[in-house]
């Protein structure tokens, strides 16, 4: 993020709301990589600081499932994204676009996507580990039916945040319990 950019941003911010949202998806630049975001950990981090340094609010975008990422991982990114200084999150589910290389590894069995339950769990764990005053925006995404590949259970959105709900009330689960961890 250019500095000049975000100079006019937190000139604007004085006078609106304004808010910046940067996308890490993970917290391994090995992920980062194999993805091809073209940024890194340490790109993220800095965006974050000099956003941050004018007053502006961040979001972080996360997606959860990325390939060869472990449930490990993706609480290793909770906790990176729980010592940034940001203000919301955007959790999204890594599912399957017709037409892209991820279709192809799915179909060569490079691939698999979470499965439901394995979501639920991932997203439960990660909002332990945020500090409690996190502004959580999304807990998953909006794939358009036309193009989704997989997991199909991703269409039903308001079942997934009923099932990540359930999933928490029922192992007494809050954001921020496991806060520092």
């Amino acid at each position: 993020m250019p500095d000049d950019v975000l100079e006019y941003l937190g000139e604007l911010s004085s006078r609106h709301s304004v808010w910046m949202e940067y996308g890490l998806q993970s917290a391994k630049d090995r992920t980062l990589e194999l993805i091809n975001r073209r940024h890194t950990v340490q790109a993220f981090a800095d965006a974050v600081q000099r956003t941050r340094s004018r007053g502006i609010p961040v979001c972080a975008h996360v997606i959860l499932g990325l390939p060869g990422e472990t449930i490990e991982d993706m609480r290793d990114t909770a906790r990176f994204v729980a010592r940034m200084d940001i203000q919301a999150v955007k959790i999204h589910l890594l599912y399957v676009v017709r037409g892209t290389i991820l279709e192809e590894w799915l179909r060569d069995g490079r691939y698999s996507c979470l499965s439901r339950g394995e979501y639920t769990a991932a997203v439960g764990e990660f909002l332990s580990l945020l500090p409690p005053h996190v502004i959580i925006q999304r807990l998953t995404g909006d794939p358009h039916p036309n193009e989704l590949v997989a997991p199909l259970w991703a269409l039903e959105k308001q079942k997934n945040i009923q099932d990540i709900r359930l999933y928490m009330e029922s192992r007494n689960i809050r954001q921020g319990q496991a806060f520092g961890r």
